[in-house]
């Protein structure tokens, strides 16, 4: 009898270290509600950014931003930065141009996103563009 009091002694120690151990490293786990709002956004501004680098693979782009000196890879990253409000206002300006306008619209709207960027210090696309601060 005293043979299995101290073989239960034992493991009741071991059991109780582990579930000190398991409990001291265990994360919790958060749960909570997620709108359709939400996900349609997030789901919005990954179509966006898959249309804009869309048009940065047609080549009356990709030689405009040459003639401006700017690098496909160099929109491609500022694209893939933009923020989701970002790239819903850009979508709307470029829904809202005249059909006419075409790539010269798209361009100018992509340098006049890299002047402001530039302006507030985000990026350092074109040299003669100086920080505000």
């Amino acid at each position: 009898m005293s043979k299995i009091r101290s073989y239960l002694k034992q493991v009741s120690m071991v059991m109780a270290v582990m579930l000190a151990f398991a409990t001291t490293f265990s994360t919790s786990a958060q749960a909570r509600m997620v709108g359709t709002a939400e996900i349609i956004q997030q789901q919005q501004a990954s179509v966006d950014r898959q249309q804009l680098m869309s048009m940065l693979d047609k080549q009356e782009v990709q030689d405009k931003l040459a003639q401006m000196g700017v690098s496909k890879d160099r929109v491609a990253e500022r694209i893939q930065n933009l923020t989701p409000a970002e790239l819903a206002d850009f979508n709307q300006q470029l829904a809202e141009a005249p059909a006419g306008e075409g790539v010269v619209g798209i361009i100018v709207l992509f340098l006049l996103v890299f002047i402001i960027t530039d302006m507030l210090c985000a990026t350092n696309v074109f040299s003669f563009v100086h920080c505000v601060r």
